[in-house]
């Protein structure tokens, strides 16, 4: 069941425990929450950026190219244009989602649910990228997350979504099968030099 929470009016989107149908799921003591950007968010997804650089990252996975972006203003007026008004460089919407932690409302991770599939996309890069920040990782958040969003594109009459991830990869991948993803292949992408994974959940 999708909810607004007044607390942050309509940018603040969560699912309660009805919601997880994909199996496998344990809601523990830590409850993730959906939140769409907004101007309020500046501080916390300005901090999520940081942490990633001081990390040594390169990538930000599931935000709309945040790393590229010293002016947070300038991210979010691109970020909320490629829901509908503009096409992302792969010529598709996208909807770009941060997941708070309710228990102290912390940005934990950040996920991207392109609207549909091009054939660049099937070829590489798929429907839905995620990360987690690197202070919070393998703590179960990703899996968390992926079901949420699952959850929003169910919600959009999405009837199923192809993922993908580096064979290498174990913790991705391992968060696309908690998740009930089936490989459907495995291929060498000559542009990064590895072996990748398609895998299809269907909702």
């Amino acid at each position: 069941m999708l909810v607004s929470d007044k607390k942050y009016e309509t940018n603040h989107l969560y699912f309660d425990k009805s919601s997880f149908k994909t199996a496998n799921i344990k809601l523990e003591e830590d409850i993730l929450t959906l939140v769409k950007p907004s101007k309020c968010l500046k501080n916390d997804v300005m901090d999520y950026r940081r942490e990633h650089l001081e990390f040594g990252e390169s990538s930000i996975y599931g935000c709309a190219g945040l790393i590229y972006y010293t002016n947070f203003e300038e991210w979010l007026r691109e970020t909320n244009s490629i829901v509908s008004k503009k096409l992302t460089r792969e010529g598709v919407n996208a909807t770009t989602l941060f997941t708070i932690r309710k228990s102290d409302h912390k940005l934990i991770g950040s996920i991207q649910l392109r609207h549909s599939l091009t054939n660049e996309l099937i070829q590489y890069g798929g429907q839905i990228g995620y990360g987690i920040r690197p202070n919070e990782r393998g703590k179960g958040y990703a899996t968390k997350q992926l079901a949420l969003m699952l959850s929003y594109a169910r919600a959009k009459k999405i009837n199923k979504v192809m993922i993908m991830c580096e064979k290498n990869n174990i913790a991705s991948a391992n968060t696309i099968l908690h998740n009930g993803g089936v490989l459907e292949q495995e291929c060498y992408y000559s542009y990064t030099g590895q072996m990748i994974q398609k895998y299809w959940i269907y909702l």
